[in-house]
């Protein structure tokens, strides 16, 4: 995994990510606790979003530069060297 003094563009890049799913975390729990309707579609859209930063964030664990427009495009999709733990 990259590190921030020796990748410190690669870092920038796996904390924007990680912060940006944070935050979209957090205003997804603000919506569902504030708006009783809150619907099954826009629970999809939010964690959709949400994974896309989680997916390029583990993505670009190993990229010490900027992604290139093909690692972007290939950071949306769900990793296949993970699993979840339950």
């Amino acid at each position: 995994m990259i590190n921030r003094d020796e990748s410190p563009v690669g870092w920038a890049m796996l904390m924007y990510e990680l912060a940006d799913a944070h935050e979209h975390l957090g205003t997804l729990l603000k919506d569902i606790e504030s708006d009783p309707e809150f619907s099954e579609e826009e629970f999809r859209v939010h964690l959709g979003h949400i994974y896309a930063h989680l997916n390029r964030a583990w993505r670009c664990r190993l990229i010490p530069e900027e992604m290139t427009e093909s690692q972007w495009e290939s950071g949306r999709e769900f990793p296949d060297d993970i699993q979840p733990i339950a």
